[in-house]
């Protein structure tokens, strides 16, 4: 049985743990302690997105996160699915595309215009699974621009 429930405090330690295993994929840098405050901070500011924890039979094992933003090209409020992470040990069970479901779902509910998110060019599992549940690749790309005294 899977299920989709808010973060909570509680919880900020294992999703954390969830995290680093999602970041080790692809090397990327995370400061645990500051992403624990990040979450403690997050949850407590809904306007700013959601998290949701993946539960499977009660155990956490992934989460979903959105990030929310006001776009007048799109005429209201849009959210970027930040990140929606499966732990390992459970893939190839459907989750994942029980998980893109929950998300478009949860936009639809939220009147989100657009849900926008980023897939990295190496990762086609990913890449084919949003593409079936209706994705579609953008014609424009991101760029970005880091504050780097900001920067974890």
């Amino acid at each position: 049985m899977i299920s989709f429930e808010e973060l909570k405090s509680e919880n900020i330690n294992k999703i954390t743990e969830l995290m680093v295993d999602f970041y080790a994929i692809d090397n990327y840098p995370i400061d645990t302690e500051a992403t624990k405050r990040n979450f403690e901070y997050f949850i407590q500011q809904p306007q700013l997105g959601r998290v949701f924890e993946i539960r499977y039979e009660n155990e956490m094992v992934g989460y979903i996160l959105f990030a929310t933003l006001f776009s007048f090209e799109f005429g209201g409020t849009i959210a970027f699915l930040d990140e929606l992470y499966i732990s390992e040990k459970m893939r190839g069970k459907g989750l994942g595309k029980m998980a893109v479901e929950f998300a478009k779902n949860f936009a639809k509910e939220q009147d989100y215009k657009v849900l926008y998110l980023e897939v990295e060019p190496h990762n086609e599992k990913a890449q084919e699974l949003y593409k079936k549940s209706d994705f579609k690749t953008h014609h424009r790309g991101l760029m970005i621009y880091k504050n780097e005294k900001n920067i974890i």
